[in-house]
């Protein structure tokens, strides 16, 4: 082995080094087009139209489930508030206590995002509709001096499958989503 392509090695040794894997992750897409899907800390607002009983505020539990009086405990992790809507219709339906039955589900609290890595202040925060990573950084106080401000991963929970991906900041997060804000090596 000559001497050149023993130094031409070496010194590309310190930029390999230099690689992440984040650049291996698909770019996450998420916008105001997306289909809200209730999940775990959730607190949502029932109303059914001659069941007073019925109507409050319920929080989804860790198992994905609220109780209802007169219909017991119903999965709701994944689902979609008007799908929530036409699923109670169709149990007090098939149960014949109504008929017509009119249902209104409203989203009243969502779930915290949470921050970690490079930022000022690290931790959970109450989401706001149409938050973006730039909002969210601001929230927990922006960057950090050693922040790679140019890659932001995110770890995404949709109806029970998690998935890894990166962000740009620009991009809107979802109510539960867990970002990351790495350190820069240069």
């Amino acid at each position: 082995m000559n001497r050149r392509t023993l130094l031409s090695g070496v010194l590309a040794l310190p930029l390999a080094a230099c690689s992440n894997s984040y650049s291996d992750l698909p770019i996450a897409t998420a916008g105001s087009t997306d289909r809200y899907t209730l999940g775990p800390g959730d607190s949502i607002k029932v109303a059914v139209y001659g069941f007073d009983a019925m109507a409050g505020s319920y929080t989804v539990s860790d198992a994905g489930t609220i109780s209802l009086p007169m219909l017991s405990t119903l999965r709701v992790v994944g689902k979609s508030a008007p799908e929530l809507e036409t699923e109670i219709a169709g149990v007090l339906r098939t149960r014949d206590l109504a008929p017509n039955a009119n249902v209104s589900v409203q989203v009243e609290k969502y779930r915290p995002f949470f921050i970690l890595g490079q930022v000022q202040r690290p931790g959970q925060y109450p989401y706001v509709p149409g938050m973006t990573v730039l909002t969210a950084v601001a929230i927990a106080g922006g960057y950090t001096f050693r922040a790679e401000k140019g890659v932001v991963l995110v770890n995404r929970s949709n109806g029970g499958a998690t998935s890894k991906a990166r962000l740009n900041a620009d991009s809107v997060i979802m109510p539960g989503d867990t970002i990351e804000i790495p350190e820069a090596w240069f």
